[in-house]
């Protein structure tokens, strides 16, 4: 944009990280109810490692466990053990250890950890933010080509730019000068200083946006001898803030180098008249404040200012509207929307997203604009730039939309306009981000009992939080998601285990149904039940032709040992089955070795033989059609390969 004497405004600081570990209070105790026990998985897991037994499936767990509900010194621990493992675990399990470490003083061990988690996650944001952005041409490629955009109608041979809207009026901002006295330019592009001006929408087109009639000047009252521009006014029309050069009450005022900077006013209607320009207080005299704009709610307000904590040229801000109609302290929004270059005219639509004017990220040339999504937690997505011909090699900056019929405008000082600023028409033909609705259904995984008031969290694929919500009386949850992206899903409720699952998105709008089956972490068991099925134990492993116990079989016992020790009257009936490739003699005989040798493990380990019994059933007792000469998989075979410890007394 040429017109000088308006500021951009960016800003540079880094968006603090969102802890997505929350504690949570889980009900312990010793509940006994008639005919049942119940096993605490969490703690038997914990019982059989501190016994030396060892898997990166048991650390995972103990060390997930641990570090979701904030016990970081456990879960240091638990992973710590992981690692010794030298097995190869997910690029986020290197980052929850270097925080773990760092809740035990063990900083430089924890940078070690850091440095190898950005080695093997490249694309994380948590390690970089500009060099991936190479390929920016593409991107602007693949979202242009999404608006109708045509000439307002409106322009003059000045310069006309920044525009709001205020009931069925647009307002916006012009150089033109109507008047016949005190025409005042500006010394530095001979342009008249700008003044506010109003257009009624007389009409919607369907191809080409609104329609306006003839501007007339706008709030004579409030207009002063210099500057005012970009206006922003509450949803009840009876407020509206705005730009002006630090000019009030026929005073000037200045900055160190004699330089009349802006600042952002109030102003309020009594009588129909606008009246009563006070300036807000985060104002100053030695640093600009402009371009300001609301939230839907109406309760903050966003800006641009190069006041300090700005690292570019002018950085985008925000600050808390109060109740009282004070204001808080202006926030920078940071480091994934500002850069070192220029960040300005913000606008916040109905539907949480933020566009604004930038040089500082690619773009096409001069300002670009840019549109953000705001998180529910209040950070920003990566910024988009919203393509062609929205955007041109020249300056284009104040973009303004109506979501719900898709029109709007926006300024430029692009090729083939009427004036030094123009403000253009726009309908914008598809939206930027396809929209995908991801939604499920909680539910018990054994029982298939709804689950109310689960907590799920959406995060992205780099784990930050995005957004969380609890599961309805029906179990149902609903998040509105990007197409063609990943998420980490996870779900939380009081006596279940926590589940964290991947899920990517369809590329194509629509919806993506992810039902969510949850464990119960403590496990109501009664005679009749299978110990194999509460722990998911498939099969105790043996060498072929053998019967005695390995060592990977010896950890899965444990924790059938685990459960009888805790439950001293509990009473199990081990049962060894083979499939149908040998003969019925040769499984026999192997079952019946195998289910002995099992009973004897736990005879040596301090079970009573009493409280237990034991046989091979061979290949009677088959789960599947695969009896002898039947054709079918591996994976059909090994089902039937199993053991089962079913309860026979409590």
């Amino acid at each position: 944009m040429k017109n000088k004497t308006i500021i951009y405004i960016t800003f540079l600081s880094i968006l603090a990280t969102a802890s997505y570990a929350q504690k949570k209070i889980v009900k312990k105790g010793n509940k006994e109810y008639e005919k049942y026990a119940y096993v605490d998985a969490t703690k038997t897991y914990e019982r059989v490692a501190d016994k030396g037994y060892k898997s990166a499936d048991l650390f995972q767990k103990l060390g997930n466990a641990y570090y979701f509900n904030a016990n970081l010194e456990k879960s240091a621990k638990w992973y710590g053990e992981l690692f010794a493992m030298n097995e190869e675990v997910a690029p986020e399990y290197y980052y929850r250890y270097s925080q773990s470490l760092k809740s035990i003083g063990q900083y430089a061990k924890a940078d070690e950890m850091m440095i190898l988690f950005n080695k093997k996650s490249s694309e994380d944001t948590r390690g970089k933010i500009f060099n991936d952005k190479q390929n920016y041409l593409d991107i602007i490629k693949a979202n242009s080509g999404r608006y109708n955009i045509e000439d307002a109608g409106i322009n003059s041979e000045y310069s006309d730019y920044g525009s709001a809207f205020s009931g069925n009026t647009l307002v916006f901002t012009s150089s033109r000068d109507t008047g016949n006295f005190a025409k005042r330019k500006h010394k530095w592009n001979n342009q008249y200083f700008t003044t506010m001006y109003s257009a009624n929408i007389i009409s919607v087109d369907t191809t080409s946006g609104k329609s306006l009639a003839s501007p007339v000047k706008f709030a004579k009252k409030v207009n002063s001898i210099f500057h005012e521009a970009t206006p922003v006014f509450t949803k009840d029309g009876k407020t509206m803030y705005f730009t002006r050069n630090n000019f009030n009450n026929g005073k000037t005022g200045k900055d160190a180098n004699r330089i009349t900077l802006l600042k952002i006013y109030k102003a309020t209607v009594i009588d129909s008249q606008w009246v009563k320009a006070t300036e807000l207080p985060f104002n100053s005299d030695s640093y600009s404040v402009a371009h300001p704009t609301l939230s839907s709610d109406e309760k903050t307000m966003y800006f641009a200012s190069d006041m300090p904590g700005t690292h570019g040229q002018s950085d985008l801000w925000k600050v808390a509207i109060n109740e009282d109609g004070s204001f808080g302290i202006p926030e920078n929004l940071g480091s994934k929307i500002n850069t070192e270059g220029k960040e300005s005219f913000p606008i916040i639509t109905d539907e949480n997203e933020l566009y604004f004017a930038t040089d500082g990220h690619p773009g096409l040339g001069g300002l670009d604009i840019f549109m953000s999504r705001i998180n529910a937690d209040g950070t920003f997505n990566e910024p988009i730039n919203i393509g062609a011909p929205a955007n041109s090699p020249q300056d284009d900056f104040a973009y303004l939309i109506d979501t719900k019929t898709r029109t709007g405008f926006l300024s430029s000082n692009r090729t083939g306009g009427k004036g030094y600023d123009d403000i253009y028409k726009f309908l914008e033909t598809k939206k930027l981000i396809c929209e995908q609705v991801l939604s499920g259904i909680v539910t018990d995984l054994e029982t298939s009992e709804i689950l109310a008031d689960t907590k799920v969290t959406l995060f992205d694929d780099k784990f930050n939080k995005i957004m969380e919500v609890q599961s309805d009386d029906k179990g149902f949850y609903t998040f509105d998601v990007e197409c063609g992206k990943s998420y980490f899903i996870r779900a939380e409720k009081e006596l279940y285990e926590t589940k964290e699952q991947k899920i990517t998105i369809s590329k194509n709008t629509g919806k993506t149904d992810f039902p969510i089956q949850l464990e119960k972490k403590v496990k109501p068991v009664t005679v009749s039940d299978d110990l194999a099925k509460t722990f998911g134990i498939k099969i105790i492993y043996f060498d072929l032709d053998k019967w005695n116990i390995r060592l990977d079989a010896a950890l899965e016992l444990e924790k059938i040992l685990d459960v009888m020790t805790q439950n001293p009257t509990m009473k199990i009936d081990i049962r060894s089955h083979t499939d149908s490739r040998q003969t019925f003699k040769y499984n026999e005989r192997l079952s019946d070795r195998r289910a002995k040798s099992t009973m004897a493990w736990l005879i040596k380990n301090g079970i009573n033989a009493n409280r237990l019994t034991g046989k091979g059933y061979g290949e009677t007792q088959l789960v599947n059609k695969c009896a002898d000469n039947v054709k079918c998989t591996e994976e059909e075979h090994q089902a039937n390969r199993r053991s089962e410890f079913i309860i026979t007394a409590l």
